[in-house]
């Protein structure tokens, strides 16, 4: 379990929340008309992962699907933090 301290408390992301945000970064958000489909012989964790996503309402079928519109709000969350946490070569800070 990863770790990090906040203000005092200690958030943590837990394997299955890593599982979903690599799930929610395969979208592609260019289009609604594309979905994703996670087979049954994919990882178990991933398995998993698309599993609770649409428990949670994320994603409209068990194995995937297309995004909801809070799904692809999540997914666009998700996108944007892993290019934002990118290695980049030259800095844009001044």
């Amino acid at each position: 379990m990863n770790q990090m301290k906040y203000a005092g408390e200690t958030m943590n992301f837990s394997r299955e929340q890593i599982a979903e945000i690599d799930i929610l970064v395969h979208y592609n958000l260019e289009t609604t008309q594309q979905g994703i489909k996670v087979h049954s012989s994919a990882g178990e964790e991933h398995v998993e992962a698309v599993k609770r996503l649409f428990e949670k309402g994320l994603v409209t079928r068990i194995d995937g699907g297309y995004l909801t519109d809070l799904g692809r709000s999540a997914a666009e969350h998700a996108q944007a933090l892993i290019l934002m946490l990118a290695p980049h070569y030259q800095s844009t800070a001044s």
